[in-house]
C-alpha cells in the first residue's frame, strides 16, 4: 500500500516474541485494560447484577487468538463457543487484554479456570453480555529489534502528525491471501469456485501435509476420499468436504457449513480491498485531507473518528474534522469512478452485495475514516531495541501504522 510518509522506513524485526507486541483494550468509558491488573465492574463504569445470566470478564492471553482462547474457556466450563462474546479481536502473537463475556456461567466458576497463558483479570455477573464493537480502541506497546536508524522513527512520527492511512491490514485478507477471491466468487453467485478456492488454494500455505491434501483434492475432486486424507487441523475445510461427500454438487449449502462470521469475512474482504485501493490512490494524489474529500466525521471525546457524525465537508466549519470514505455495499448511494472501475474489474456491481440465495451475507455498506489518528505516541531506544507506544481507534491496525516506520 502507498505510504503517507515520504521518509524511507527503517529496517527492524517485529513480533519476534509475544511480549514484543502488547495490546491493551480501551473500554467505552476510556479505561485502558492494563496487562497484569485486576478490575471490577465499578473500575470500568459498568453495571453488575448478582442474578445476571452473563459473566463479563477481563481476559488476558499470550500467544492465543481471541476465538481460540474463548473456545477453550467455554470447553472447560462445558459451554459452547456461541455462549461467548468479545468487543474486538486481538493478534495471536501478542500479550493482550480485552473485555469478554460468557452466558450461563457464574463469575466464581470462571475465575477458577486455569489455562496456560490465559488469565481472568476480574469477572462479575451482568444482565447483558459484551457485544462486538463495545470498545473505543486499543493501546499498543511494540518492541522492534535490530533497528537500523532509531532517529528516523522520530522523524517519521513528526512527519505523520498523528495520523496514518487507515488501510485494512493483511489479517482481513486471510493467511493464504485469498479471501478476496472467495468473496468475489460468492458475490458473483459462483459458489463452486468459492468452495474450491477455499479448499484447494495453496498460496502462502506452509504446512506440507495441507499443501499435498489441497493439491490432491484439486486434481481428483473426490470429496469422500478427501475425508480420509485431509488434515484434522483443517476443521473448517473438513466441514465443507463432509457435506460435499454426501451431496457433491451442493456448493452453496457447503459454504453454509462455515461459521457465518467467516463467510461474512470473505464478503467484507472485497469491500476492504476496494477501500484500500481507493485510499492508496488518494494518498498518492495527496487527496486525504479536508478540501480533497467530500465527506468527513467529527472526532469523539477521545479524539477518535465518530462515524455516527458523517456529513458533507464544509470548508468553514470542518477544519478539525476527519476525512471519511465509503465502504461499498448495496446501499451505497453514490459510487466514485474508481469504485465503479474496481467493481467492474472483478465482474461485480453495487447490486452484487445483495446475495439472493444467501441473504445472510448481504453487505449494506458503511463508512471508514481515511486517516486514523494515533494518540499518545512514545518512542524509546535502548540496546538495539526501539519500544513504540500509541493508541488507535477500534478497527485500525497497528501493523499498518508500523509499516510507516519499519520495512516489511
Amino acid at each position: 500500500m502507498q505510504r503517507l510518509s515520504r521518509l524511507e522506513p527503517v529496517s527492524g524485526t517485529i513480533k519476534q516474541d509475544a511480549h514484543d507486541f502488547i495490546v491493551e483494550e480501551i473500554t467505552e468509558s476510556g479505561v485502558v485494560l492494563e496487562a497484569g491488573k485486576r478490575y471490577t465492574n465499578s473500575d470500568l463504569n459498568m453495571e453488575s447484577s448478582p442474578e445476571g445470566k452473563f459473566s463479563v470478564f477481563v481476559l488476558q492471553k499470550t500467544n492465543w487468538n481471541t476465538s481460540q482462547a474463548l473456545r477453550e474457556i467455554a470447553r472447560r466450563l462445558r459451554r459452547g463457543i456461541k455462549s461467548t462474546a468479545f468487543a474486538g479481536t486481538k493478534d495471536r502473537t501478542s500479550v493482550s487484554t480485552q473485555l469478554c463475556s460468557i452466558y450461563g456461567v457464574k463469575s466464581e466458576e470462571l475465575e477458577r479456570v486455569h489455562i496456560k497463558d490465559i488469565s481472568v483479570n476480574g469477572a462479575w455477573q451482568s444482565e447483558k453480555g459484551v457485544r462486538m464493537g463495545d470498545l473505543l480502541g486499543n493501546r499498543f506497546t511494540i518492541s522492534v529489534r535490530d533497528v537500523s536508524d532509531p532517529q528516523r522513527i522520530d522523524d517519521i512520527a513528526g512527519e505523520l502528525r498523528g495520523a496514518f492511512p487507515n488501510y485494512f491490514g493483511s489479517q482481513r485478507f486471510g493467511f493464504r491471501d485469498n479471501n478476496v477471491q472467495i468473496g468475489v466468487a460468492i458475490l458473483a453467485g459462483d459458489f463452486e469456485r468459492a468452495v474450491m478456492d477455499f479448499l484447494t488454494n495453496t498460496n502462502l500455505e506452509t504446512n506440507g501435509e495441507s499443501i499435498a491434501a489441497r493439491k490432491r483434492l484439486a486434481d481428483e475432486r473426490d470429496f469422500k476420499a478427501a475425508l480420509d486424507y485431509f488434515p484434522r487441523h483443517l476443521k473448517y475445510e473438513r466441514l465443507v468436504i463432509e457435506h460435499l461427500s454426501r451431496i457433491p454438487t451442493d456448493f452453496a449449502n457447503a459454504i453454509r457449513k462455515l461459521p457465518r462470521s467467516l463467510t461474512l469475512m470473505f464478503v467484507h474482504s472485497v469491500e476492504a480491498h476496494i477501500f484500500n485501493e481507493e485510499l492508496a490512490t488518494r494518498v498518492k494524489q495527496g487527496k486525504t485531507g479536508p478540501g480533497g474529500v467530500d465527506i468527513v466525521c467529527n472526532p469523539d471525546n477521545f479524539g477518535f473518528p465518530d462515524l455516527s457524525t458523517v456529513h458533507s465537508f464544509e470548508p468553514d466549519s470542518d477544519k478539525e474534522s476527519i476525512p471519511v470514505a465509503r465502504i461499498v455495499g448495496y446501499d451505497t448511494a453514490e459510487l466514485s469512478n474508481e469504485e465503479v472501475a474496481l467493481l467492474d474489474s472483478m465482474g461485480l456491481t453495487r447490486e452484487s452485495f445483495k446475495v439472493p440465495s444467501m441473504p445472510e451475507l448481504n453487505a449494506k455498506g458503511s463508512y471508514r475514516a481515511m486517516l486514523a489518528p494515533f494518540r499518545d505516541f512514545s518512542h524509546a531506544h535502548e540496546a538495539g531495541i526501539s519500544k513504540l507506544g500509541f493508541s488507535l481507534p477500534a478497527g485500525s491496525y497497528a501493523t499498518v501504522l508500523m509499516e510507516e516506520f519499519i520495512k516489511g
